[in-house]
């Protein structure tokens, strides 16, 4: 039996019980809701998690890359929406072949993007499931809802697509900007998709499927009537962000970073072996509207700053005396887990006293 002192760190280690907790309840959110539940396995990219979703009552999972839908459909998943516009040839194709095997919905927001998956699925002579991404307020991709029903109109003409539905990536924005108000967030980001569902079926549109994310605002948004689907994420081990943000507390935080310290420069700061290659730096100290200190909670020292980092190194900063050793063990939990475990090839499971090593089979698929 592998025990928390064998491990070798940085490593993630994940406690099972709170993460089927995490899966059950979000479950149990989406059934109480009459809504689907499709989640977005960016964050764990371990087949078997998402197995876990699955038996507890998801309807198929959402991947962010054609290589991610690929590794989940080698291990038996039939059901998969890729949540992001793929535009090349060869992703195309690649996304075509998946069809040809498993339900493959694919997304889109431009009319190239469309004409080209319209021409590879009419070669290999199938019918490819499109949703029209609808920006409801990030300003990343997707069209705007105002200039939603003349790209739709254009997509549903074209051959070898069915243009199923819409879907959505907000987050916790309101009105444009930031915000710690989730439930604004989560009815807003709702109000948007049914208003515009219900335009694009005006114009003659069989809009079925609206599909809405994400972790923090899904509880929300789920309760506005016309929402058939949430796609959160995040919600499987939480972090840092989403305890700052109200959508968890820190009993849900089912993933932490172990870090060894290896140095002790002065009492009030200490180097630990976790650096940018380690962590996630993606969600950063100070920005409105978390202004989070530090890239991670040191658990069980609450006045710890884990200030910087390099490559191999992370500085922790302590107010006082920490009364620390080189070779303590820290349990850290990052701002931003989905990214974190994209960086390490493999994490620990533990439960019931008993750990165990899980690839995460799904990193690194960039493509």
């Amino acid at each position: 039996m592998v025990t928390k002192e064998l491990l070798e760190t940085p490593c993630i280690l994940i406690d099972e019980q709170v993460m089927q907790r995490n899966i059950g309840r979000m479950a149990d959110i989406a059934a109480r809701n009459g809504v689907q539940l499709r989640p977005h396995i960016k964050t764990h990219k371990v087949p078997e998690f998402a197995l876990r979703q699955l038996a507890e009552g998801a309807s198929g999972i959402t991947a962010a890359k054609v290589g991610e839908a690929e590794m989940m459909a080698a291990h038996g998943i039939d059901d998969i929406f890729i949540a992001y516009p793929i535009v090349s040839p060869s992703k195309i194709k690649r996304i075509i072949a998946l069809a040809e095997k498993i339900r493959m919905i694919a997304g889109v927001e431009s009319i190239e993007g469309a004409r080209n998956l319209s021409q590879e699925a009419v070669r290999a002579g199938i019918t490819l499931s499109v949703r029209l991404e609808i920006d409801t307020g990030l300003a990343r991709t997707g069209v705007r809802p105002d200039e939603a029903v003349e790209l739709a109109k254009r997509i549903a003409e074209l051959p070898g697509l069915d243009l199923s539905g819409i879907f959505t990536f907000k987050g916790a924005v309101f009105e444009g900007a930031g915000t710690l108000d989730l439930e604004a967030a989560g009815q807003e980001e709702g109000r948007i998709m049914v208003e515009t569902a219900e335009r694009l079926r005006a114009a003659g549109i069989a809009i079925r499927d609206v599909s809405v994310g994400s972790t923090p605002t899904a509880p929300y948004a789920a309760a506005v009537e016309g929402i058939t689907e949430v796609r959160p994420g995040t919600y499987i081990f939480y972090d840092r962000m989403l305890a700052v943000m109200g959508a968890c507390s820190k009993e849900d935080w089912a993933a932490k970073v172990l870090v060894t310290v290896v140095s002790v420069p002065a009492e009030d700061r200490l180097v630990v072996d976790g650096g940018s290659k380690t962590f996630a730096t993606d969600v950063q100290p100070g920005q409105p509207p978390l202004h989070l200190k530090g890239f991670g909670e040191i658990v069980g020292h609450p006045d710890a700053v884990f200030e910087k980092m390099n490559e191999e190194h992370g500085m922790i900063r302590t107010q006082g005396p920490h009364g620390l050793h080189v070779g303590d063990i820290l349990e850290i939990v990052p701002n931003h887990i989905c990214s974190t475990v994209n960086l390490h090839n493999e994490v620990f499971a533990s439960k019931d006293g008993s750990i165990r090593a899980i690839p995460v089979l799904a990193r690194g698929k960039l493509a």
